[in-house]
Formats: C-alpha cells, structure tokens, sequence
C-alpha cells in the first residue's frame, strides 16, 4: 500500500471521529435542555417559564425594532444634509414665495355702530328716601262707612274677619240684626275676630272674661286696651273707666233676637216691645196641617241666606208680589216693626210652630184673623232696613228654636 493511501485513510478516520464527537455533544446539550424543561414542567414551573420567555422575546423584537428605525432616521438625515443647492432649472419651474411687504400705514378698521358703552355709566345706586316697613298685625280699631250695596258678610270679608265679629263689635248700632245695617253707618272694625265690650260700673274683669269664655289676661295682654297689669288693682274692682271699650280676642256670645220672639195666640201682647203691630186678645182659630209651602211664587234668594247671625232667608222677588200662608194658623202680629223690619205679619200655626214675614208693603191681614196655607197675607216690599223688593221668612219651633227654613220647605 502506498504512503498517499495509508494518509487518506488517517485522514478518513479522523474526520469520521471529529463528526461523531460534535453529534454526541449537540445530543448532550439536547438532552440536558430536555432534561432542565422535563424538571420544571413536573415543578409546576413549565407555564411560567413559557410566559416569560415570551415576554423577554417580545421586548428583545421591540429593542431591535427601534433600533433598526433611529438608524434608518440617522441615515437618511446624512442624506439631506450633503444634498446640493436647487438648480436653476428647478427654482425657474418652482419659484420661491414672495416675502410680504410691511405696510406703511396701520389698517384702518371700520367704525363699530352700536351700543356705546362706558365704565362710568354702569349700574346707578339710587339713595332711597323712603323705607317701606313691612305691614305689622293692627292692634287698635278702626271705623268704616257702610256703602251701598254692603252686608254684614261682604264687610265681613273685605276686613278678614267673622260675620259674628262685625255684630259684636257694634252691638250698640246693629243690636245683633243684619237688617239694622243701613248706608252712612259708621261700623267698628275690630283687629282679629273676637268681642268689643263696653265698661261699665260696677264688673269685675274675672266676670266679663267669664262672660266671653276667655281668660282674663286675654283681655289684659291686648296691646291695644292700654292695660297696665301693675296699676290695674283689684280684679273685682279694676281701675278702668266706665264707658271704656275693650277688645276681647277670640270672645264670644250668643246673639240677641229681637225681631221675632215667640208669639202664641195665648199672649199676643207680648210683642208689644216690637212695634204697633203687636196684637191684643186672640180668639182660638185656624191650626196648622203640620207641612209647608214657599210663601212666595219665587224661590230664589236676594240677600241673606240662612246663617248663625241670620235666622231666616231672603226670597227675590218684585214690589207688589203676592206674599202666602206658608200653613193653616192665626195673625198674631201685623203691622209695624220697630226693629229694622218694616211692616210685619207672625203667623200661630198652633202646634209650637209660628212664621215671619217681613219688609212687606202691604199688609192685608189683621190681629186674629185666621188664615189658611196659600191664602194671599199681603204683598213684597222694600220697607224697614232694606235695600231692594225681598221678603225675610223666618220659621221658629217650641222644640227647635229659629231654624232653617230650607230644611222645612219643599225642594224649589
């Protein structure tokens, strides 16, 4: 064998031998990296390596990414700084701009027509000579004249207070009877709702508060008696002059009626305190059927409505309208009535019932006449304290006193 064979099999044989070497140390590094994720896998660490290698790949690619842009930036920066200076050619195809020229006189912008304004002409504080004080509760009484076509109730309204309380507070004008309200009256007005009571000789505070169910510093502590508690002395004598009005807040009292008391066939003559028309002797008559009518063809309402300080109704009508027995009975009044009702006709219907009525112009029935339910008494009028054709129709029981007549008459 030659001596360039035997060195090309040397050569063989190491080569072969320098290949397998590198084989089995790929394969170690294999099976090691196999052997190193085998261990973490069954450590329950398999995911969490598997995530943060990715997490450091991605950002590796992000790195490399910049990287790659600063230069590609760097490189192209290099580029426009060695360009040369544009051509002729090119500046004649795109010239440059011209530069604007400075103006030599300011713009002149146009005149603003509208609101001139000035900080000197702002908002002007005005000096108020006069300073409105709030209304204040009033405390004394004052007066007012009654007006045409004025009632108790409208007065009543206007000032805010009660009916009852414009009767009470004038007990010495109206003596308790809306009719007595006639135009020119000067009417007391009180402050709050409540009774105007006159001193006289002789009470005592403890008494008169009683009398309007108050208590007596009620009537003391009102601003506008002028009551002095310390000079006052002895309540059952107190120093007030007679003949001096007090206002009491909130007292009451019954109303006195003095235009039709009960009047029964057996004592005419106790009306005599009403006027001439009160009646003498009566001789038994005509009795009732125990129901009645409208004594009036008309059933509408003209003035007052039935109420606690009017015990009857007003019925519409005109002069000279027919007035009816409301039911069966005897007259035992029929004439003149000197308390604001001008000619007046009281009906006994003989079973604790009797009728009024009132303001008539003509009376045409006399004392002791009997009389029967439709039957024609006298005619509508206007006299007495009245302001227009009505008749006032009162109904009073034995039983039930003054009541209501619409709860007596037939439905109209």
């Amino acid at each position: 064998m030659s001596d360039n064979s035997l060195l090309d099999d040397v050569n063989d044989s190491g080569g072969v031998q320098g290949k397998t070497e590198n084989s089995i140390g790929d394969e170690t590094s294999e099976n090691r990296l196999l052997l190193i994720w085998e261990r973490l896998t069954r450590a329950g660490l398999g995911e969490t390596v598997f995530r943060l290698g990715t997490h450091l790949l991605s950002f590796a690619l992000v790195l490399i990414v910049v990287w790659a842009m600063r230069s590609f930036y760097l490189r192209a920066q290099k580029q426009n700084t060695g360009l040369p200076k544009q051509s002729a050619l090119a500046t004649s195809i795109n010239p440059p701009l011209p530069s604007p020229t400075p103006t030599e006189l300011p713009l002149q912008l146009p005149e603003y027509i509208g609101m001139a304004f000035s900080f000197d002409s702002g908002i002007p504080r005005l000096a108020m000579l006069h300073t409105d004080i709030p209304t204040r509760p009033r405390t004394e009484v004052i007066t007012y004249t009654v007006q045409k076509g004025d009632t108790i109730f409208g007065i009543a309204e206007k000032f805010n207070l009660k009916p009852e309380t414009i009767l009470w507070g004038n007990t010495y004008i109206l003596g308790d009877n809306v009719d007595n309200l006639t135009i020119g009256q000067v009417l007391n007005i009180l402050p709050l709702d409540g009774t105007y009571h006159r001193w006289s000789a002789g009470e005592g505070l403890n008494g008169v508060a009683k009398g309007y169910d108050v208590a007596v510093d009620v009537i003391l502590n009102w601003p506008g008696n002028h009551l002095n508690k310390g000079s006052i002395g002895d309540f059952a004598n107190p120093n007030i002059d007679p003949g001096t009005m007090l206002v009491v807040p909130s007292g009451h009292r019954s109303i006195v009626t003095w235009s039709a008391p009960r009047i029964n066939r057996d004592s005419p003559g106790s009306a005599k305190i009403l006027g001439p028309g009160y009646c003498g002797t009566i001789v038994d008559g005509a009795v009732g059927i125990g129901t009645f009518i409208w004594p009036t063809n008309n059933h509408w309402l003209s003035g007052y409505d039935y109420s606690s300080i009017h015990h009857g109704i007003d019925i519409g009508g005109r002069l000279g309208d027919p007035i009816y027995a409301s039911d069966n009975g005897v007259i035992v009044y029929a004439g003149w009535n000197n308390w604001g009702y001008g000619n007046v006709i009281v009906v006994d219907h003989g079973y604790g019932w009797q009728t009024l009525y009132a303001h008539l112009s003509f009376v045409g029935v006399v004392c002791g006449q009997s009389v029967y339910q439709g039957g024609v008494i006298g005619s509508m009028g206007s006299t007495g304290n009245s302001s227009g054709p009505h008749l006032h129709f009162e109904m009073l029981s034995d039983q039930y006193g003054k009541v209501n007549p619409h709860d007596f008459l037939p439905a109209p």
